[in-house]
């Protein structure tokens, strides 16, 4: 961090406050080398912390410069690492609780840009909304206006974003925990003034789980750091053969890349077949859905539409 970066952070944290003059000079001491390093991170996380009204323009810096750090600050750029992702949790609820909207909006940021990113992350930014939507406290909450037991339209935007989110296990897919956490949700809110846009949200996500296909696997961090290491060594031959096309034909190369560093062959695959069969819902997953409509003793009007859209009659 430089001393020019720090001078101004103290300066900001002693008035509780942030000008535009400011905020400029911040932007401009924390990107001269288009990175952000861990003691900056930390200070930015300070400064928000003790800024007493953030302004817009503090609240897109601090979601801009700690997604560059999370998702980019260690290699491979744009997989999350475990130590990153432990370090933003802790940090989130260093008080015991995500403390406002653009803390979340971090999150659900990070989960956004990332190829991929630890599922203790996404598992978290759920837990936060759902703990919000039962007890009606909470920064999606309205400043408490809400009563608890109901979906508002921000919680609604943060978990589809959250559970389609490129930066999980099912890239754009809904898992079996985050279909569990939706039926949760419904049981908990029945008859309260839900936003409009839940039923659809509901719906979409359990349906997308049960009849989402599965062969679009993310590359994770591991498999990713393992492909770099490998375009990187210039000891071998093919390594040498694939550096020289991707200089020439960008599509040889990623065939290449694919074919042989992945050892796969996905001209050869049945993607329809696989789709197909992934969209039909088989007898364990019949057997769960059972279990989650049973457990309310009640087949209401979000179980019903949901079996219409597995129908496909809506």
């Amino acid at each position: 961090m430089t001393l020019h970066f720090r001078a101004l952070a103290a300066q900001t944290a002693k008035n509780g406050a942030i000008s535009a003059d400011e905020m400029l000079a911040l932007r401009r001491a924390a990107w001269p080398d288009g990175r952000i390093d861990p003691e900056e991170a930390e200070a930015i996380f300070i400064l928000n912390d003790q800024i007493t009204a953030p302004t817009v323009e503090w609240s897109d810096f601090f979601i801009e410069a700690l997604v560059e750090f999370t998702v980019n600050g260690t290699q491979p750029r744009g997989h999350v690492s475990e130590d990153n992702a432990h370090w933003l949790i802790e940090r989130v609820e260093h008080d015991g609780k995500v403390g406002s909207l653009t803390e979340l909006e971090l999150l659900v940021r990070v989960l956004e840009k990332a190829l991929s990113a630890p599922d203790a992350l996404r598992v978290f930014v759920l837990e936060q909304i759902e703990r919000e939507v039962l007890s009606g406290e909470g920064p999606t909450r309205c400043g408490g206006s809400l009563e608890r037991g109901s979906i508002t339209s921000a919680e609604c935007a943060l978990i589809r974003r959250t559970i389609f989110a490129s930066g999980g296990d099912r890239p754009a897919g809904v898992s079996r925990a985050e279909a569990e956490m939706l039926y949760r949700l419904k049981d908990a809110t029945l008859g309260a003034a839900n936003a409009p846009e839940w039923p659809r949200l509901f719906v979409q996500g359990v349906g997308n789980h049960l009849q989402g296909w599965n062969g679009a696997k993310g590359l994770t961090r591991e498999r990713a750091s393992q492909l770099e290491t490998f375009m990187n060594d210039r000891s071998s031959n093919i390594g040498r053969v694939l550096t020289r096309m991707g200089r020439t034909n960008g599509t040889q190369f990623a065939q290449a890349l694919q074919e042989v560093a992945l050892g796969r062959q996905e001209s050869q695959r049945d993607i329809a077949g696989e789709a197909a069969r992934d969209h039909t819902v088989n007898d364990a997953e019949q057997l769960w859905l059972n279990a989650q409509i049973d457990a309310n003793d009640t087949l209401d009007e979000l179980d019903e539409a949901l079996l219409r859209f597995l129908d496909g009659k809506d």
